[in-house]
């Protein structure tokens, strides 16, 4: 029987955040910065006849918890959310927090209890080498996948050193 041959090695990586963003918007700030100025000289390409942007969010997901508590302080209720955008996840929330039937049903006061958020954006990136690779930032984290090139990750690394929020 013949052996399977590795035709490349995919790499991945990951920097741990010395203090994870303290929510999604000072995240997304950095999403945003990454979108429009393109920090890491990805290529704009082309796949399936169609034109792709260099760099572009391939996953977004949010998720976070309200809570209810009593008079006495004493929680009894709870509803996780899941968004698939940042904008939902706003919608989401104010929707639960004034919703006063829910209040009444459930016995207690809604709060959203902003510690529990979670949140993670995946970037589709092109580098001018030809190669696709995908960066994913979360709260506590930055992981950087499916790479070949050594230069890709220094070149993240490099930029991500410059950014205080990815110490």
């Amino acid at each position: 029987m013949a052996d399977f041959v590795a035709k490349s090695t995919v790499k991945s990586a990951e920097r741990i955040l010395a203090t994870p963003f303290a929510n999604k918007a000072a995240m997304n700030t950095i999403i945003g910065t990454i979108l429009s100025d393109n920090p890491w000289g990805c290529t704009p390409y082309l796949s399936g006849g169609e034109n792709l942007p260099a760099v572009q969010k391939s996953a977004e997901n949010y998720t976070g918890t309200v809570i209810y508590e009593n008079n006495d302080g004493k929680q009894v209720g709870r509803i996780s959310i899941r968004a698939p955008s940042s904008a939902a996840f706003d919608t989401i929330i104010a929707n639960i927090l004034a919703n006063e039937a829910l209040e009444t049903a459930i016995g207690g006061t809604a709060s959203h209890d902003s510690s529990e958020d979670g949140f993670s954006v995946t970037l589709k990136c092109h580098a001018a080498s030809g190669e696709l690779y995908n960066v994913a930032f979360k709260r506590d984290k930055v992981t950087v996948s499916s790479f070949e090139a050594d230069s890709i990750l220094s070149t993240i690394e490099t930029w991500a050193d410059t950014v205080p929020a990815l110490a």
